[in-house]
């Protein structure tokens, strides 16, 4: 048997709702495994989006390092960015698409820093860029809400 991950906690998320939240007799015990209920059915979503929405940020980022290391004056920091540009993904694990994020957010924030000193039209691109990832990412991690 080869377990679905994310059916096996929808269905836990099911059961809990439809069969074992309406025979509790406390309200707080109810609403205690209505809550463990959506954690679930939102953990399924991450379970099943949790590569692709991390290879996505880390490719934006390596993108967004890649483009200002073309205009950047700082010799340090335009070397930063070059090698943050070139960090590959190398394992799909979660854990370790964790890591290369980490690393090249602590880098967004150096840049981003460094950026908000600047003026002229590509600092404000850049910025730009900044921002709609910040957004992207923030959508592609937004939790679904179950319809019943």
């Amino acid at each position: 048997m080869k377990p679905v991950v994310d059916n096996v906690l929808q269905g836990c998320f099911a059961t809990l709702l439809m069969e074992v939240a309406p025979h509790l007799g406390a309200e707080y015990s109810v609403g205690d495994v209505s809550v463990m209920g959506l954690m679930l059915f939102m953990s399924a979503e991450e379970y099943d989006r949790a590569a692709e929405v991390r290879t996505e940020d880390n490719s934006e980022m390596r993108s967004i390092f890649a483009e200002a290391a073309s205009q950047i004056e700082d010799a340090g920091l335009r070397h930063r960015l070059s090698d943050a540009s070139d960090i590959r993904d190398t394992s799909l694990r979660i854990s370790a698409l964790d890591s290369v994020n980490d690393a090249l957010k602590t880098m967004l924030i150096d840049l981003q820093t460094y950026l908000e000193g600047q003026s002229g039209d590509w600092a404000t691109h850049m910025e730009r860029r900044i921002w709609k990832h910040l957004s992207d990412s923030a959508e592609r991690r937004k939790l679904p809400y179950p319809t019943m």
